[in-house]
């Protein structure tokens, strides 16, 4: 039985698929976070804690925080908790007031994808 042009393409297509699956999944994930997303808190937090599906490099990774007026929070350098590599913690430096908050962060994750994303919350 000769090699066929269309089963070759067939290889070809299911051999790229396997090498490129790891790839898709490769990324660094944000899968809980505190404050959580679309949390009211009564006591205005100290440091946001965000932990990701993977191991993030904090040296490649930041986060902003923004209020209802577009203002921007002041924030300490981010850390990677010395016991766990997925966990990124970001020291906040002034005290929240009552407001809405948008944290955007971007990481990269010890493989070297990058991610980004967003999410809210509020203090009351």
């Amino acid at each position: 039985m000769g090699f066929t042009a269309k089963y070759t393409c067939r290889a070809l297509l299911l051999a790229a698929s396997l090498v490129a699956s790891p790839v898709v999944f490769a990324h660094a994930h944000l899968k809980h976070q505190y404050p959580a997303a679309d949390a009211n808190v009564t006591a205005a937090p100290q440091a946001l804690t965000l932990n990701f599906s993977e191991g993030i490099e904090p040296k490649f990774s930041g986060v902003k925080i923004t209020g209802s007026q577009q203002q921007t929070v002041k924030t300490g350098v981010v850390k990677r908790n010395d016991n766990d590599k997925t966990q990124l913690i970001v020291p906040i430096e002034q005290a929240l007031k009552p407001d809405q908050y948008t944290v955007e962060w971007h990481v990269v994750s010890v493989d070297g994808h990058k991610t980004q994303g967003s999410y809210r919350f509020s203090v009351k």
